[in-house]
This record gives structure tokens, sequence and C-alpha cells, in this order.
């Protein structure tokens, strides 16, 4: 019995307990994989700003062209998950990621950098469509929360291994090994996906008849006159813009306004995103017996906030700077299952797919633009502009969450 043929409040089978687990650890590894790789130059920025003799804006070019490479592809690998099936569209996408470590690896210019992030950006765009469809398909009902939740903690932990991963081997010996060693992770992920491949096989949806009717094609793009889908598409910008801020430059800006060493600041970012995924397991469990998720967020993002502006004044010391980076991304996490449940209770009926897309597309424009903004920053020595625009672009969040909340508890009161 596949998790689909499952009626909801019916006994799950041992077996069917087994394989949700199975599946649900499974696609976690991959997403973990995923966020490694979006975290895969910037903390070598250091060592590659020297060797090529980058400037910041030309850095954050980099991970501008992987987050819009990956948001384009994100739009349409939808499609090609429903033509070939989301497990060979996930195999792909880590062989991407592979050979895209190799190919920054070997680097000899700024081109073949770019390169090496515009095929990153490829592979780590199939990993919502695809990583979805298998949790939703292959994940009995009863436990498609923990799932989600283990997806997006995974992610996180992707996140927080990276730059220690990156930045031990590059200290111990270059970056370009630290890349070297990159390659094989997902390589590793993608031989443990291709053992258990039978857990993973989804249905491919047909092509639509050449026949059928014009009234169901009518309506596909009607979500999209929604207001509330634009102010879900702005918090996933607004708050992308705020990560994209912290993932690419928060190191560089501490290691300015308070003299941390290199393995301080690494150090920092560390806490800020274990202390994201402290904060997701709260935030899941605040947001299973809440109603008002836009509350949970304004508050949760009015205390990351508050913490982004006390850390640009450069007021304390590097241990307390570290505590305060661990505030921003407790208070971040605590938002992330709120956040998820405010824009399904927006999401129209049997528009699932499409609504995520778009949303899911914001997320990787935040993070495509942020590393241009941050990065002129930067170069403009303006090292506390980083915080203060992190806690603005938090407050601006708070802003389209509560419209979203508004809206959403407006429409179901009619």
């Amino acid at each position: 019995m596949s998790a689909a043929e499952i009626v909801p409040g019916s006994p799950v089978p041992p077996t069917q307990v087994k394989q949700d687990a199975m599946v649900i650890g499974l696609v976690g590894f991959a997403h973990a994989i995923s966020h490694f790789f979006h975290m895969i130059l910037a903390p070598l920025f250091p060592w590659i700003k020297e060797a090529f003799s980058l400037s910041y804006a030309e850095l954050g070019l980099l991970m501008t062209v992987f987050f819009v490479i990956s948001g384009i592809g994100q739009a349409l690998s939808g499609f090609v998950v429903d033509k070939l099936g989301a497990r060979t569209v996930l195999f792909f996408g880590i062989s991407c990621l592979g050979f895209a470590a190799l190919v920054l690896s070997s680097a000899q210019n700024y081109a073949m950098l770019l390169m090496g992030a515009m095929l990153a950006g490829v592979g780590n765009s199939v990993f919502h469509p695809s990583d979805y469809t298998l949790l939703n398909k292959r994940v009995s009902p009863a436990r498609l929360g923990y799932a989600f939740s283990v997806h997006g903690i995974s992610g996180n932990l992707g996140w927080a291994a990276a730059p220690v991963f990156l930045v031990t081997i590059a200290q111990f010996t270059t970056w370009r090994t630290a890349l070297f060693c990159a390659a094989f992770l997902p390589f590793m992920v993608l031989t443990l996906l291709f053992i258990y491949r039978d857990l993973l096989h989804t249905d491919i949806v047909p092509a639509t008849h050449p026949h059928a009717s014009a009234h169901a094609k009518e309506g596909v793009l009607d979500f999209l006159k929604l207001p509330a889908i634009w102010m879900c598409f702005g918090f996933f910008f607004m708050s992308a813009m705020a990560l994209g801020g912290i993932q690419s430059f928060s190191a560089a800006g501490l290691r300015d306004l308070y003299g941390m060493s290199l393995n301080a600041a690494t150090t920092a970012y560390t806490m800020f995103m274990l202390a994201s995924a402290c904060g997701m397991l709260l935030g899941g469990f605040l947001a299973a017996r809440a109603s008002h998720h836009d509350r949970i967020i304004t508050l949760a993002f009015s205390l990351a906030g508050v913490f982004s502006l006390l850390l640009a004044t450069g007021w304390s010391n590097t241990p307390m700077a570290i505590v305060l980076m661990a505030g921003i991304g407790f208070g971040s996490g605590i938002a992330g299952p709120s956040r998820d449940l405010l824009i399904r209770s927006a999401t129209p009926k049997n528009a699932t797919g499409r609504v995520y897309g778009i949303v899911y597309s914001g997320l990787d424009s935040g993070l495509a633009v942020a590393p241009l903004l941050f990065g002129a920053i930067m170069d403009g020595r303006h090292s506390s502009w980083v915080f203060i625009c992190v806690g603005v672009f938090q407050v601006l969040t708070i802003l389209t969450a509560v419209n979203v909340g508004g809206r959403t508890r407006a429409l179901a009161a009619v």
C-alpha cells in the first residue's frame, strides 16, 4: 500500500511507518546537501578574494548568479518533475552539485568561478519541487507534519555544516582542496539514494490530452490575481534578503566591527544556523497550537530585528556578538513553521504546486539580490550597515506577514 492510498485516521501498517522514516531521512539528507551548497563559496570568500584580487561586489555576483539560475530553474523544474518523475530530477540535481564543486576547485579565473556557480544553481533548482513531491506521495498523511519539520531542519543543518567543513579544510590545506573534498558529499548522498531508489519512486503525471476542454485550461493562472500570493512572495523576498546578508557577509562584517578572528566569525555564523534549527523546533510546537500565525512571526522577527540592530552598534565584545548572532537565528527559526502554515492558509484549492513555485521563487530572488547589495555595502566599508539592513528587512517581513494574515482572516469570515 502506498502512502497516497492510506486513509487519514486509519491505522498505519508497520511497514508504512518504516517507509515513512526512510523516505523522510533520505529526502532530508538530499535537502541538507542542497543547503550546504548555498554556502559553497561564501565561507571561502577571504581566500578566493585574495587569489583572484576580487572586490566584494564581484564575490557577491557569484552568489547572485547561483540564485538567479536557481530561481528560474525552480519555476521550470516542477513541470520536469511531473514529466520525468521526482527521483530522476533529484538525482540530476545532486549530480550537478558534485560537478559544480569540481569546476570551482579547479577554477583558474573569474569566468570559471561564474561557470561553477551557474552549474551549482542548476543543481539547486530541483530540490523543492522534487522533495515536496516525494514527501507528499511517499509519506503517509499523518506524518507529513514531521516530514516537513525534518526537511526544514536538515536544510538549516546543511547551512551550519558548510562553513565548518570548508573553513577547517581550507585552513589546514587550501581553498581548492576544501572545494574538492566538498565534491564528494553530493556523490555520497547520491549513492545512498540510489541504493534505496525504490523508496523514491513516484508515478509520472501523464501529459494533458490534446483535446482537453478549453475550460480545463482556463483559470490555471487565476491565483496570480490574489494579492495575498504576492504578499507571500514579498515575505519570502524580504526574509531572504535578511538571510542573504547574514550568509554572505556577516563573517566579514563581524571581523571588521569586532576584530574577530576568522574562526570566531565562522563560529558566530554556525551558532546562527544551529540556533535557527532549535528555533524551528520550538516554532513547530507554537504553530501547531496557534491560529494567528502572523502574530508568532511578528514576535519572532521583532526579536531577531532587535538583536540585529544591537549587533550593528559594535558595543559588545566577541562572546556577546556570537550570542546575538544566535539570537537572530533563534528568532528567525521560530518564524519558519508559522510562515509555512500562513502560506498554506492563503493558497487556493488545487493550486498548491503553482503557489509554492511562485513563493519559493521569492526566496531565490531575495538570495540573488542580497549579495549584490551587501557586497556594495562592504566595499564602501560600512560593516555596521550589514546588520542594520538585516534588521530593516526583518521589519518589512513582519509587515507582509501581518498583511497576509489579515487578508486570510477576512476571507475566512466572509
